[in-house]
């Protein structure tokens, strides 16, 4: 089991991770998802618009919609890695309930399951 000087340094770099996902999903809300076709595509005039233009446009905004779910499902993880650190429940596997090695957590702070059980959670065909 980590030590809970490593726990407060990795404290820190969750920390530090949700504040740049936040950070990236406001970015994302405010330049992509708040703004309409029209002002995202800088036109002023009331003429429809080239196909092509509105293609590319519901491309980027779907783009964008991705890239925001995923870093939504990433605050997630990290948010309830900071809420184990509070419970006394962080690095500890939730598969298996053993500890998770330092060097698993240093590398992937949020890590909710042991390397072991992770490998064998990946070896797992999956369905579609």
């Amino acid at each position: 089991m980590a030590e809970k000087k490593d726990y407060s340094s990795l404290k820190a770099a969750l920390e530090a991770q949700r504040n740049r996902i936040v950070e990236g999903l406001d970015h994302i809300e405010r330049d992509n998802l708040k703004r309409s076709q029209r002002d995202a595509a800088g036109d002023l005039s009331g003429y429809s618009f080239h196909l092509a233009d509105v293609a590319t446009d519901n491309f980027d905004r779907e783009l964008n919609l991705d890239l925001a779910s995923s870093e939504q499902s990433l605050l997630n993880r990290v948010d309830g890695a900071l809420q184990k650190l509070k419970d006394g429940t962080y690095g500890v596997c939730e598969n298996c309930g053993k500890s998770i090695g330092l060097k698993r957590l240093k590398a992937v702070p949020y890590a909710e399951l042991c390397i072991k059980c992770k490998e064998a959670e990946e070896k797992k065909p999956r369905r579609q």
